[in-house]
């Protein structure tokens, strides 16, 4: 009986913190309007220098040239890892150097980052890479 009552008991704690755990707020994962502005639309073409699929989202690393011919590094936000490997999408995928296009959102604080709506290869290949759901755009 006694030993019933304290696996019940243990139970009933582990159920409690897991409880608490799930309600705990994850400061790694970001919704698309804290970092990202539809405001501020960008349409980037560069040259991979580095691809990372780790989560919660992937980067991919490009080298853009702006108007004044400066080399401009951009980091380009994309789907979790999971998702982009349930879609075929591998770091061999996008291989260093490769010419991409992008047409995405900037953050909002106007560094040199982007959430990537539509990605392509140069050639006009698309490229899955989406994962930030972006306030009314249509699909």
């Amino acid at each position: 009986m006694r030993t019933l009552r304290s696996i019940r008991k243990a139970a009933g704690v582990c159920l409690a913190i897991l409880g608490l755990l799930a309600n705990m707020p994850v400061s790694a994962h970001h919704a698309f309007a804290q970092e990202f502005s539809v405001e501020l639309p960008v349409e980037l073409s560069g040259t991979v220098t580095k691809v990372e699929l780790i989560n919660p989202h992937s980067w991919i690393h490009i080298a853009v040239v702006n108007d004044e011919g400066v080399e401009e590094n951009w980091m380009i936000e994309g789907g979790s890892p999971n998702s982009l490997f349930r879609q075929g999408v591998t770091k061999n995928s996008i291989p260093i150097g490769a010419q991409l296009k992008v047409f995405g959102y900037q953050a909002r604080d106007k560094s040199n980052k982007a959430v990537g709506r539509d990605i392509s290869f140069a050639d006009g290949t698309p490229l899955f890479f989406r994962g930030t759901q972006v306030p009314g755009a249509q699909e």
